[in-house]
């Protein structure tokens, strides 16, 4: 039975029942990835790429889904990065997912043991999504990819885009010049998960409702392509979808 602590850490109990002997396992070549009988915390991650969420039962390759470990004291820690030591629990990357799975206790039973799931996880998790998008946007303004400012955006869009791949649009910027500047280029990615403050914060201005990132070489691109998928990411994890 779940327990609630007075600084808002659900304690989950684990589970005994045995499930059947396809429920946690992913077939990869050959190779069966447990990731519940047995489970082993401290254990090195199983080979293969392919994972099965501990709620949906659904096997997905490894950077389609939510990588969690279990701290030394049970707390139940987001690995966003796959790069914590330790067994993995996996979980689709959407917020209602996470949820249920703290709901019906689904990390205690992948884990058999008693685990901690801090009651803010959803939050925590979208906070490092958040971040990890607006590192890589802070990244890209140092490798002078950005362009920023709504007449500098829409010159370099007038002008044959210069090698622009990704709008930025800020959420709360107004219609009519967000309309504007996406009808100069109506089938270029746009993201728009962010405030002007919060994009301002990052390119270095008060508020930043219009931006650009181009990509003038193949780092440029790669890390184009890296802000897309991220950013996409973050926007199936709120239940929605980026145009990237």
């Amino acid at each position: 039975m779940a327990q609630q602590r007075p600084d808002s850490t659900q304690v989950e109990e684990g589970t005994p029942a045995v499930p059947s002997p396809d429920h946690d396992a992913a077939m990869d070549d050959g190779v069966v990835v447990e990731d519940g009988e047995g489970f082993d915390p401290e254990g090195s991650e199983p080979a293969g790429p392919h994972r099965r969420c501990i709620v949906s039962g659904e096997v997905r390759p490894r950077e389609d889904l939510i990588r969690f470990v279990l701290a030394p004291d049970g707390t139940v820690v987001p690995d966003l990065e796959n790069a914590l030591p330790g067994r993995g629990l996996w979980l689709s990357p959407r917020r209602d997912m996470i949820e249920t799975a703290m709901t019906k206790r689904a990390f205690a039973r992948a884990a058999r043991r008693k685990v901690e799931v801090p009651a803010d996880l959803p939050d925590r998790i979208e906070a490092l999504m958040r971040r990890k998008v607006l590192d890589l946007l802070g990244l890209a303004r140092r490798a002078g990819s950005v362009t920023a400012g709504y007449d500098k955006v829409r010159a370099l869009l007038k002008d044959k885009r210069q090698g622009a791949v990704v709008l930025l649009e800020a959420s709360d910027g107004a219609a009519d010049g967000r309309g504007k500047i996406r009808a100069l280029a109506p089938d270029l990615p746009v993201i728009d998960l962010f405030t002007g403050a919060e994009l301002g914060a990052v390119f270095g201005r008060d508020i930043t409702v219009h931006a650009v990132i181009s990509a003038q070489g193949r780092a440029q691109a790669s890390l184009a392509e890296r802000i897309g998928v991220q950013a996409e990411r973050l926007a199936r994890y709120r239940g929605g979808r980026s145009s990237c």
